[in-house]
Formats: C-alpha cells, sequence, structure tokens
C-alpha cells in the first residue's frame, strides 16, 4: 500500500515560506543557514586541515642518516640514529650516522670528486670476450 502525500502539511509549510509572519521569517533564515553551513563546511574543514597539516610538518623530524620522519623522539625509530646529533660542534672529530662513525673529513669531500665513472659497454663486445 502507498502512502498518501501530506497535502496538508506542505500546504501549512508553503503558507508559512510565503506569508508575511514572523515564523516564515524565522523558517527561511534557519533553512539559508542551514544551507549555508552545508556549502561551507567543506570549505571551513579544508582550512582546518591545512592548518593542523603545517602544525603537524613543523614538529616532524628528519633523520639525517635515513631520512625518516618521526615526531617527538629523540632516536631514529628506522636506523637508530641520534636525531639532535647532525648540529655537533667543530671540535668533534666524528660523528655517529646510521649506526656507523662518519669522520669529519669524510663528510665534507665534494660530490664531483666522489662520483663514479662508469663505462657504457655493448652486450657484443662482452659476448666477444667470452
Amino acid at each position: 500500500m502507498q502512502r498518501q502525500i501530506p497535502w496538508v502539511w506542505l500546504a501549512l509549510l508553503g503558507l508559512l515560506l510565503l506569508a508575511p509572519s514572523p515564523a516564515g521569517r524565522v523558517l527561511l533564515d534557519v533553512v539559508g543557514g542551514i544551507t549555508l553551513t552545508l556549502l561551507l563546511l567543506p570549505l571551513l574543514l579544508g582550512g582546518l586541515g591545512l592548518i593542523a597539516w603545517q602544525v603537524l610538518r613543523r614538529r616532524l623530524t628528519v633523520c639525517p642518516a635515513c631520512g625518516f620522519m618521526s615526531v617527538g623522539a629523540e632516536v631514529c625509530p628506522a636506523c637508530g640514529t641520534a636525531l639532535g646529533q647532525d648540529s655537533a660542534s667543530p671540535g668533534d672529530e666524528t660523528q655517529v650516522f646510521g649506526g656507523r662513525e662518519v669522520d669529519q673529513e669524510a663528510r665534507n669531500v665534494k660530490a664531483s670528486s666522489a662520483t663514479i665513472d662508469v663505462e657504457v659497454v655493448s652486450s657484443q663486445a662482452i659476448d666477444d670476450e667470452n
């Protein structure tokens, strides 16, 4: 059995909206407020999410050895390196990175002198040697 459309309630609602009475104005204000809230709620939540991400990003600490990001840890959970140790005093000769000691001279090597040159060899030349 189908439900009948409540024409009486719809007519009363239409009369409230059309009639210039205080009840009609209040109903329009409430409906307008709910509509405005539903339209602006995604923008508000997106802004709050962006602010929360910025605050979280400032609290993240990056491990100098492995690059793992953690919040509020003194030791890297991935490799065990002390996170506050990358800003050591100039008198220190060795530092621990990734669980091994690295002296200051090894850290100051230029990348151009540490690059490995690779020679390209065709597969045919390799087959000729065998």
